[in-house]
């Protein structure tokens, strides 16, 4: 993430951009193109940037590949970048194709702001709560959905997940994924967010502690709760080198947003997110009903310390149910409980 001011005329204007690739980790091109362009966008909605001016995709087409493999994939993945761009509000004019010996997808967004349209991620004081807007678990419903076809894999997990089981998984860790960040970046100004950040790679803990060490104030992360994809923590407990899951370490794609809200808002907020009508299945024309939003919890808090981040010993495991039908993936639960309160130690 870059941020660059310029002061013209006595007004403030700051470009925002961010960069981000990577391989594809789902077998479905048209949804990993969704995937590719919202997790290029996060890291402008963890800042509370609605608005993109323009996007740039990056892609590399594997030298591997045939003509007719090459013909099939590749449009449906840049299809899928295209439509979530648009849903974003913006537009991809341009980008970079290279030849590779791999399949690579990512891209630029960018963005000229005031200063008051963006939130920087380093005003969290103690009181506040931790709030999280997509369930964890992606990384491990992928990796389990590959081991579906590896027998000596499967056979660790089969006892705690059925095949059918595997695949509504892959399906919800798929559709969570391809969900832009938008709708909580727009609510963090709402409900006076004090910071955040998207949770992708380094896993829950890693970007908490990130997180922790931009803060201003002397500040600690104390997660309490642990929103999982459902089945995916017994997967974890089950499959070996999958058990960081429960310790905040595996890896997530395109996650949701961590963020700091004072306590009396963090309510309001997770219930503004399920209200909305910002999910995927809305944009991909699928009728959901009244209440079709995201989901968000109340995971932690934060409290006087040395900006640090941990999880309790005995974390809360919320089991994220299966939202009961799978991802149209070329064309376009209920759960109204309150948030988890977040027990003080």
């Amino acid at each position: 993430m870059h941020i660059v001011h310029e002061i013209t005329e006595g007004l403030c204007l700051s470009l925002v951009q961010t960069t981000d690739f990577f391989y594809p980790l789902v077998e479905d091109p048209y949804m990993m193109g969704r995937i590719a362009c919202a997790n290029v966008l996060s890291d402008l909605y963890a800042m509370g940037i609605t608005e993109c001016d323009n996007m740039l995709m990056l892609l590399s087409v594997s030298q591997k590949m045939n003509e007719k493999e090459r013909d099939q994939v590749m449009p449906l993945m840049m299809k899928g970048f295209r439509d979530a761009a648009e849903e974003a509000g913006t537009l991809v004019t341009g980008g970079q194709t290279v030849i590779n010996p791999w399949i690579i997808v990512g891209g630029v967004a960018s963005v000229v702001c005031q200063p008051n349209d963006f939130i920087m991620p380093d005003s969290a004081i103690p009181g506040d709560v931790l709030v999280l807007t997509k369930p964890l678990g992606t990384q491990v419903a992928v990796n389990a959905h590959r081991w579906l076809d590896i027998p000596e894999k499967w056979n660790k997990i089969k006892l705690v997940i059925s095949r059918e089981e595997v695949e509504q998984a892959y399906q919800e860790a798929m559709l969570n994924m391809a969900t832009l960040n938008r709708t909580a970046a727009a609510l963090m100004h709402k409900f006076n967010a004090h910071a955040a950040t998207d949770v992708t790679g380094f896993g829950i803990i890693g970007h908490a502690r990130n997180l922790a060490q931009q803060q201003k104030n002397d500040v600690a992360f104390v997660i309490h709760n642990l929103p999982i994809i459902s089945k995916m923590a017994a997967i974890s407990k089950a499959g070996g080198s999958l058990s960081g899951l429960l310790q905040g370490t595996s890896s997530e794609t395109s996650g949701g947003l961590l963020i700091c809200l004072p306590r009396e808002q963090a309510a309001r907020f997770c219930a503004e997110m399920k209200s909305s009508r910002g999910g995927l299945s809305g944009a991909m024309g699928q009728d959901g009903g009244a209440g079709d939003g995201q989901q968000a919890w109340i995971i932690g808090i934060v409290e006087k310390g040395s900006r640090c981040a941990r999880i309790i010993d005995k974390p809360r495991i919320i089991e994220v149910p299966y939202r009961g039908s799978m991802v149209s993936t070329q064309e376009g639960s209920n759960n109204n409980a309150s948030p988890p309160e977040v027990q003080l130690t």
